[in-house]
């Protein structure tokens, strides 16, 4: 299965033994953020089969930063519960502005998953092309999914701190430009405005045609080319809470660079008083 895949496709696989359809649709932590119930619009309608990932709750709720990992077991205990398991084939989608289903995705191929596709396009190009919706919940059996954490694709604070020194990997972040050089204020409270020093900026929208589904190719590498990446390097992702920070992880992975994404993204390092900040274009 490719990592990105259309909707004419997962129609041909509907009913599929081995198939999970997994709807990630999260509206984001962020003040000011669209209004929205995904899982009451999950229920009111998806895509036949699906299942709801409540990103909101699948995420380390004892910390004080938004949607950090979880532990690998609460990880692997809610994929369960969900019908998920090893062997299962996971196609993810989403109806967000923030393109959610990329954040699921990054999840479970981090916590070990490993045949994991995103829906081209989403919920909003399978009804416009008329495709059949269902409502109410799906009950699916539950299956067994190994509790298994692989860190090699997670920063940390103090990572990314010592980068800033060496500038071994490249920093990407997915923020807006205003945000990025600081001439908009932080959303968040008692969190400064800027980047962290030497990091370079690609708006995560920046991915996707008109109609919502992904530039591929050329044309998505000439996005990154813009920016000032090189995907021949070893390359970080951040954003303001690490949820679009995965948008550009699946696009770098989409043109064969394996990004590591900084989870406490903005929203950890604009707030600490250790950390330097930049304004400024990059």
């Amino acid at each position: 299965m490719d990592s990105l895949v259309t909707t004419e496709w997962l129609a041909g696989e509907l009913g599929a033994n081995d198939l999970r359809i997994v709807d990630a649709t999260y509206m984001s932590s962020l003040p000011g953020a669209p209004a929205g119930d995904p899982a009451a619009e999950y229920e009111a309608e998806h895509i036949p089969g699906a299942v709801f990932m409540d990103l909101a709750e699948l995420a380390d709720t004892s910390s004080d930063l938004p949607s950090m990992l979880p532990a690998p077991e609460k990880f692997a205990s809610r994929m369960q519960s969900l019908g998920l398991g090893d062997g299962s084939r996971i196609v993810l989608y989403d109806n967000s502005p923030y393109h959610t289903a990329a954040r699921a995705w990054w999840m479970l191929r981090t916590f070990g998953a490993h045949d994991v596709a995103i829906l081209d396009g989403g919920l909003a190009k399978w009804k416009a092309e008329g495709r059949e919706t269902a409502s109410g919940k799906e009950q699916l059996r539950h299956r067994h999914f190994t509790v298994w954490a692989d860190d090699k694709g997670v920063r940390n604070l103090e990572q990314m701190k010592a980068n800033v020194d060496s500038g071994a990997e490249q920093v990407l972040d997915a923020r807006s430009a205003a945000r990025f050089t600081g001439e908009e204020p932080d959303p968040r409270p008692a969190t400064h405005a800027g980047h962290i020093p030497g990091s370079k900026n690609l708006p995560y929208g920046q991915l996707f045609n008109a109609d919502g589904t992904w530039k591929q190719g050329e044309a998505l590498k000439a996005e990154f080319d813009s920016a000032g990446v090189d995907l021949a390097k070893p390359l970080v992702t951040t954003c303001g809470s690490g949820i679009t920070a995965s948008v550009l992880a699946f696009g770098a992975h989409l043109l064969g660079n394996e990004a590591a994404l900084y989870d406490g993204s903005w929203s950890e390092w604009g707030a600490e008083r250790s950390t330097p900040k930049a304004t400024g274009a990059a």
